[in-house]
């Protein structure tokens, strides 16, 4: 009789999805995503500057070179007019109106220009050296700020072209400024000196009202729509200040690795839920990253990355446009869509999905006919009461639920370390002065035995030989400043306790010779600098009396 063959089974794993390597968009990143960007080149020169007008359709200029170009926000290829100064233009601002629009460059000029007629109206002149910032108030239509190379700061009378106040605070190159949108009186500088003071054109006495150490050079500094706070630019980090707290640093976000450029508010449109209607700050670096930084969460939800070092960047009013110009004389002007366009897809997207969904739960054919919807089977969970949940592997991801057990990383120890450990010091000093190369190590060993109260005890158990090896190693650093103050003090203990053995052995008194020899020249070379010492000090004085 055949005996009855037993079919064997083996449990295969099944093939699982490949997980996608980009990590999945939130909807913020999905929302700055949108903008579809669109290269503005050849304008010669870095882009110092870029502004929005506060009036529909909220037109941006951009600075570069001697020349101040306006575009046209939907269609930003073409230019709308062109301004030309006698200099290069390091800044420009809009009136509140977008009436007027200011700028200013590198030969200490202000302009103010109809925007329509491209005339010069006004022609600011006070500066010694060049301004580097101009700014018009958010309320005021009479007035504005400018500062620049020679450290001041001027408050205008736009209609008189003569400045009202100078405010004369700042110690170095003041290179921005920003309005605070709740009082047409107060405003803010920064300057290359790391500070950043609140002025009050209301008092005439030049003193600032708060001030602020950014730490590194300021780059630029704004209000953010609260009025309370502030942020500040300036080495690799965006600070938060809260001025109602008397200067409170709220937050530093290090994220770039060179030189923040220029900052702004921008606004998160159409998102829903809690990220609805949020304001961010981008701020744009020389390493070509522009981030976005939630200071409500303290956190950056959104980065890119541009082929070159980027010097200025603008969101404009409407949350429609953002623009960014480089150290290469391109403009990357960001666009989103209209929110008719948007509300559409978003409805159609939505009446798919719906559908879709009543398809699959009735288990009939899609639109067109063309057969069953393909519903894609789950994959069955491993459990730990399962053979295969034991044959997974090393190269299997941890999943949500598992706990993973992290093995703390095991320092390695020195000899000397691990006898010092086992309070066996005599082998520790030995060890120490045989092996390692480094006399820190051995200077450290001895300081941890003299908090022990065992250095002596040590060096009194010593033999001849390991007696030798420290005195070749006092011989070679005992009169080096560093660890001098403490081998010195060993020699003399070693000498006095151990000086019969020392007379009883020659090459122990050649050692001690040597050490001699090394003291004296020390000594020599101490008297001689001494001696450089007191001829130079009264030429020191001379000079300085000079």
């Amino acid at each position: 009789m055949a005996e009855p063959q037993i079919s064997k089974t083996f449990p295969v794993k099944p093939k699982q999805k490949p997980k996608p390597r980009t990590p999945k968009q939130t909807p913020e990143s999905k929302y700055w995503s949108s903008f579809k960007t669109n290269q503005i080149p050849n304008l010669i020169s870095s882009i110092n500057s870029l502004t929005f007008s506060p009036a529909a359709p909220h037109s941006f200029a951009a600075a570069h070179s001697t020349s101040l170009t306006l575009y046209n926000p939907l269609s930003s290829s073409s230019q709308s007019s062109n301004f030309s100064l006698n200099d290069v233009v390091s800044s420009a601002s809009f009136r509140s109106d977008g009436l007027l629009l200011a700028a200013a460059d590198l030969s200490g000029l202000v302009q103010v220009f109809d925007v329509k007629t491209r005339t010069p109206l006004r022609r600011l002149r006070s500066h010694t050296r060049p301004v580097r910032f101009v700014k018009f108030p958010l309320h005021d239509k009479l007035h504005l700020i400018s500062g620049g190379d020679d450290a001041v700061v001027k408050y205008w009378d736009v209609a008189g072209e003569a400045p009202i106040c100078d405010f004369l605070g700042h110690k170095d190159y003041v290179r921005c400024g920003d309005w605070s949108p709740n009082d047409s009186n107060m405003f803010i500088t920064g300057s290359y000196d790391h500070t950043v003071k609140l002025w009050d054109v209301r008092d005439k006495d030049s003193s600032s009202v708060t001030e602020v150490n950014h730490g590194k050079p300021v780059e630029d500094v704004m209000f953010l729509p609260s009025g309370g706070l502030i942020a500040t630019a300036g080495g690799d980090s965006v600070k938060i200040w809260d001025l109602i707290g008397g200067g409170k640093l709220v937050y530093a976000m290090e994220s770039h690795n060179k030189t923040v450029t220029s900052i702004c508010v921008g606004k998160v449109g159409k998102l829903s839920g809690e990220e609805a209607q949020q304001n961010r700050i981008l701020s744009v670096a020389l390493d070509g990253y522009l981030k976005v930084f939630d200071y409500a969460k303290m956190r950056v939800t959104h980065s890119m990355r541009f082929p070159a070092p980027l010097m200025s960047v603008a969101f404009s009013p409407d949350c429609m446009t953002r623009v960014i110009g480089t150290s290469n004389g391109i403009i990357y002007a960001g666009r989103r869509k209209s929110k008719e366009d948007v509300g559409r897809g978003e409805e159609e997207e939505e009446e798919l999905t719906k559908y879709e969904r009543r398809l699959k739960r009735l288990g009939k054919g899609n639109a067109l006919g063309l057969g069953p919807v393909a519903v894609e089977p789950r994959m069955r969970v491993l459990k730990p009461t399962s053979f295969r949940y034991f044959q997974r592997g090393q190269s299997e991801k941890p999943s949500e639920r598992d706990y993973l057990v992290m093995r703390p990383w095991k320092v390695k120890l020195g000899e000397h370390d691990r006898l010092l450990k086992k309070f066996r010091h005599k082998e520790a000093l030995v060890s120490v002065l045989g092996r390692s190369k480094n006399p820190e190590n051995a200077v450290a060993v001895m300081e941890e035995l003299v908090s022990r109260k065992k250095l002596l005890k040590c060096v009194s158990n010593l033999d001849l030989e390991e007696l030798g090896v420290l005195l070749v190693f006092l011989q070679k650093h005992c009169t080096m400043p560093r660890y001098s103050r403490l081998l010195m003090g060993l020699t003399e203990k070693v000498i006095e306790m151990r000086a019969d053995d020392i007379r009883a052995s020659t090459e122990l008194k050649g050692l001690i010779r040597n050490i001699k020899r090394a003291v004296e020249e020390e000594v020599r070379i101490q008297l001689s600098l001494q001696e450089i010492q007191g001829v130079i000090s009264p030429l020191l004085r001379i000079t300085g009396r000079r």
